[in-house]
This record gives structure tokens, sequence and C-alpha cells, in this order.
């Protein structure tokens, strides 16, 4: 490298700009000190996902496989299982009660817990707070404690051994903590966007029907699933106010499975596969809806 001393410079040579010194090379991402190695990270997901996906493989491989195969892989694969609990066992008719209870406590469910949210969420009256209290507070009670109060109301109503015992009790299970979330949702809502809605002619009903329930969207598809998917694996009630077995629902069926004697193991799997595959399709398109709804309902307006 050719040097040149400072004496020798010229005032024409120091007026001229120095170059800028080269960027030293930025490490990508953090911190190191803050950067954990990949096995940290990638060994307790490793162990999280064996033990989750695990038990799925255990019920697809009973199911699937022939019986009285010890195969760790489902070869050849069977649909025998399937068949038995479909047919010989009733699970149709199993899954198409369960549907329907599911359907009917979501639309009842939403529907009630929409008209009590909107009333806790908009209106101020004397005993609020006791109520939103009792509503909590209602959070704790176990359903076996319901049990023979609604068995009794049930009985004097003459609704034993009908579906519509089933999906009132469960709508009542279900209210509390959906109206809760649904007046949480209302909340975040402007109170000023109903009050333009009057301003140009709208009454109430019609101001929440056009302005509102349009943004309430995640909530109730939050609300209305999270009912759905609880009166679907729901067992208890089912099995207290239904004794015929075309009135039974999938939990129900799958107990019918267990006997004192045996177990039917392929069959059992594949009717927990029949009960959990609906439950897996349905989070699978609404999991979006499902997460904004349930964090914007959480939050204090």
């Amino acid at each position: 490298m050719i040097t040149k001393d400072i004496d020798t410079i010229t005032p024409a040579e120091q007026s001229l700009p120095v170059a800028d010194e080269p960027p030293q090379r930025l490490h990508k991402g953090r911190r190191a000190w803050d950067e954990a190695p990949r096995w940290q990270i990638y060994l307790p997901l490793g162990i999280y996902l064996v033990f989750t996906l695990v038990p799925f493989y255990w019920i697809l491989l009973f199911a699937l496989r022939p019986t009285g195969s010890t195969s760790l892989v489902p070869w050849p694969m069977t649909f025998e299982h399937f068949d038995k609990v479909w047919n010989d066992r009733s699970f149709g008719t199993y899954f198409e009660n369960s549907v329907y209870v599911g359907l009917a406590t979501l639309f009842m469910t939403t529907l009630v817990a929409l008209a009590g949210g909107y009333a806790l969420a908009r209106f101020d009256f004397r005993i609020k707070r006791a109520f939103m209290l009792a509503l909590l507070c209602s959070q704790f009670v176990p359903g076996a404690l319901l049990l023979v109060p609604l068995f009794q109301i049930f009985a004097e109503l003459q609704m034993i051994n009908s579906l519509g015992s089933v999906i009132i009790a469960e709508t009542v299970f279900q209210l509390p903590l959906s109206m809760i979330l649904i007046s949480g949702f209302i909340r975040n809502v402007p109170y000023t966007l109903e009050e333009a809605a009057w301003v140009d002619g709208c009454n109430r009903f019609t101001g929440f029907r056009v302005v509102v329930l349009p943004l309430l969207r995640p909530g109730l598809i939050a609300v209305g699933s999270f009912a759905f998917v609880h009166s679907w694996n729901h067992f208890l009630f089912a099995l207290m106010f239904l004794s015929n077995q075309e009135k039974q629902t999938i939990p129900v069926g799958l107990n019918s499975l267990m006997s004192a004697d045996s177990v039917d193991l392929g069959a059992l799997a594949a009717g927990g596969i029949v009960a959990a595959v609906p439950v897996v399709i349905v989070f699978a398109f609404i999991q979006k809806w499902l997460i904004t709804g349930f964090s914007a309902g959480a939050v204090k307006g």
C-alpha cells in the first residue's frame, strides 16, 4: 500500500472528502445472547408433537388393521370396523342425533346469548353487577349437580327420552359463558354507530341488525362453535335423559361399545374417529374466526 506523509499533503488534497469506512456486517436476527440454540427449541416441540400424535396414530392403527393383528403398521388396511360401528352398532343414527342436538344447541345458545349480551352491554340496571356475578359463579357449578332438578322438570313436562330435553339442558349449561363473551364483544362496537343509524331513521332493532350484527360475526362464530362442540362431546345429559337407543348420541354410543367382559378395541377406535372427524373439520375451517372472537370477547370495552 502506498502511503503519503502528512506534511506532504497539499491543501487541495486535504479538501477532498474522506471516504466512509465500510459498515460492519450486522448479525441477522436477534442478539447473540438472546438467541437460543436450535436444539433447545426443536427438542421440546418434538417431544410435544410425539405425545400429541402417537395417540392419534394408535387410534388409526386399531381402526384400520384387521382384528387379531399385532402389526404396528395398518397393513393390510381394512374398513371392517367402520362398517361394523356404522351399520351393526347404529352409529349412523347416533351421528344424525348428535348433529341435530349440536345444531339446535348452537342456534338456541347464539340467539339467547345475543339478546342477553346486548342487554348487558348497552343497558344499565340495578342488578346488573349482581347478575354478572351470578353468571360467573354459575361456571363453578358442575353439570352433575343439575341432573336431579333437570330430570324432575323434564319428567313433569313429559320430555324424558326426547332430544329436546338434551337441547334445553345443553343450552342452559352454555348460556352464562356465551352471554359474557357476546357482551364483551358488543362493548367493542362503538355506540356512536348505532346512534348514527337512529339519526338516519332506524329503530333500535333495525340499527342493531344493520350496523352491529355484521361486526359480531367472529364473536358469533366463536360462541356457536363452542356450543356445538360441547354439545357434540357431552355425555352426561344424553345418558341420563335418553333411554331409547334410537334417540342416543355418539358419546353414549361409544360407551355402549364397552362391556364388563370385553372391549372391542377396533370398533371403539373406529367410533372414536367417526366422533372426532366432524369436530376437526369444523375447527379447521373456523379457527381464524374462533381465535378472533374469543380474544375480542375477552377484552373489556
